[in-house]
């Protein structure tokens, strides 16, 4: 991996290029070794739990994205939500949400409903098959947070994680 110097950075871009006059104006503020560790910490330490939390619901039919779709139906009033509110829930752009409810409709885990209200807007509901599924996988997938996150950091560690992830989600809100 290659590394780049404040000195890079002032004078240009890593490839000895000179920066647009936009970017010439942008001085970066380099992370300390330190923040760096910390920051790549975070990288490998996020991807190998999801990696874990996404192999654990594969021996049950199902991805990470698939889970939290089915989670977010059951925790809603009538197990239904409409797909532009539910592609926001689950962190999802609508292009790749339509896709996965398509798969989830084929294999009768949802279905999808025009809104009786609105004719642009579309329903996502969970199905019985869907609720089963979820309610076989969700002891296995509880057990794998504990395992590889809850249990795995110092309790002290644990909150301020969230509060750090709370400070996060807070300063990343779009208005």
């Amino acid at each position: 991996m290659a590394t780049i110097s404040s000195s890079t950075a002032t004078r240009g871009s890593a490839r000895g290029a000179q920066p647009n006059s936009a970017e010439s104006r942008v001085q970066a503020q380099w992370l300390t070794k330190e923040q760096q560790h910390v920051w790549r910490t975070y990288l490998l330490g996020s991807s190998r739990l999801a990696e874990r939390l996404d192999a654990d619901l594969r021996d049950h039919g199902i991805d990470l994205g698939e889970y939290e779709i089915l989670v977010v139906l059951e925790e809603t009033p009538g197990r239904r939500v409409r797909m532009s509110d539910l592609a926001d829930a689950v962190h999802q752009s609508r292009s790749r949400l339509t896709h996965t409810v398509a798969r989830m409709e084929k294999r009768n885990l949802v279905t999808r409903t025009m809104c009786p209200d609105d004719r642009r807007g579309v329903w996502a509901e969970l199905t019985e098959v869907g609720f089963e599924l979820l309610k076989s996988a969700a002891p296995s997938h509880v057990a794998c947070v504990r395992e590889n996150f809850v249990e795995a950091v110092d309790p002290a560690d644990f909150a301020a994680l969230g509060r750090a992830f709370q400070a996060v989600l807070d300063a990343t809100e779009d208005e």
